[in-house]
């Protein structure tokens, strides 16, 4: 199985299955003498994990990570950065009955065409539990990015109909972590949290979109053609389990507009050496390059595909069988995807970053 590293030069490799023993995996190019933050990385983790609240799935992992390499004396030494997490709350037997059924938009059958055999337990190499690996590097990526006054922050902007109907602009950002849900609009947050309870004692789920907002970005990150910035951080959203759908800037809104409304004029900005724009619809990125705007985008979220229904499906003969969902699951996953959209986001700014400061030929920091 090729596919499971992600980066250049900041690059991140996991390993590990949902009902394995464990998960982990190893960051390389990360840059030497950085303190490392071991609490900041357990406050990422317990964003990310199962069991925090009501509404999301009861599994209990407690996600402590440990550091096997490249750290030493709360510093890391330029070395590649080894780690696990160990799982300690599977029931593997929750899918005894599935070994031999396809369910509906999970990836059983697909599996089963690439490689001719699979993991039942949980998916396996397919569940989101691989996530927490992501949230590990990310949040080592969200260090180095803090040394150069990077901030990535996302919140839950839509939850099925609910949406916040304001401009990121206009919320207060620091809120969204005052609630379960992750919604920096109170009243919203709410509504929100009645309707996954509601859509959970149906025995259903829910999709939503995360929202992200990156500051702090200097112009000139993003490598034309084929690595624009903006298509690596489709790359990476695309890659997280459940997601459909990735837009930045006006992405979508755009072609309803004309391009005297669309074009985002250039100012001054205070001096000489700074350029600004008096409108935002390029996302912050222009031609696959940032522009020293904020990058902001959306993550769509479809609904959790297991749900505690019974439905028709096939089993590995063909045969038309019915089956029920089991097991702990997320009746909407965007509480918990908050913290993988911004560690997939994280990675991406420093590898992007750390690729235009080795092309550099000035003394520029």
């Amino acid at each position: 199985m090729a596919g499971n590293s992600f980066g250049k030069l900041f690059r991140l490799t996991t390993f590990g299955e949902s009902h394995g023993p464990a998960i982990g995996g190893v960051v390389d190019g990360c840059p030497s003498g950085i303190a490392f933050d071991f609490e900041f990385i357990r406050t990422e983790m317990r964003r990310r994990k199962p069991g925090q609240s009501k509404i999301v799935t009861q599994r209990k992992e407690h996600d402590e990570v440990e550091f096997l390499s490249g750290i030493f004396e709360g510093k890391t030494t330029g070395a590649p950065i080894g780690f696990l997490i160990r799982n300690t709350d599977a029931r593997s037997s929750d899918y005894d009955a599935l070994k031999e059924v396809y369910r509906p938009s999970h990836a059983d059958y697909t599996y089963d065409a690439k490689f001719g055999f699979r993991d039942y337990r949980g998916g396996g190499r397919s569940s989101a539990r691989e996530t927490a690996c992501r949230v590990v590097g990310g949040a080592i990526a969200k260090m180095i990015l803090a040394h150069h006054k990077i901030k990535v922050q996302a919140w839950v902007s839509q939850v099925g109909h609910l949406t916040i109907d304001k401009d990121y602009s206009k919320l207060d950002l620091s809120r969204s972590e005052s609630n379960m849900i992750r919604c920096p609009d109170a009243v919203v947050a709410q509504q929100m949290i009645a309707l996954i309870e509601s859509v959970r004692k149906e025995g259903d789920t829910v999709g939503g979109v995360v929202s992200a907002l990156i500051e702090g970005v200097q112009p000139g990150l993003g490598e034309p053609v084929f690595d624009r910035l903006h298509a690596d951080l489709g790359k990476a959203m695309l890659s997280i389990n459940a997601v459909k759908g990735f837009d930045y800037g006006s992405g979508f809104d755009a072609p309803g507009m004309r391009g005297s409304q669309h074009n985002d004029a250039f100012v001054p900005a205070g001096n000489a050496n700074k350029i600004a724009t008096l409108t935002n619809n390029s996302g912050g990125i222009q031609g696959g390059i940032s522009n020293g705007e904020d990058i902001y985008f959306r993550v769509a979220f479809k609904p959790v595909a297991t749900i505690i229904r019974k439905q028709t499906t096939v089993n590995r003969k063909g045969q038309a069988v019915e089956m029920m969902g089991k097991g702990r699951h997320d009746p909407c996953v965007v509480p918990r995807a908050v913290s993988v959209v911004e560690a997939m986001a994280a990675l991406v700014i420093l590898d992007h970053l750390l690729r235009a400061k080795a092309l550099r030929t000035d003394t520029d920091s």
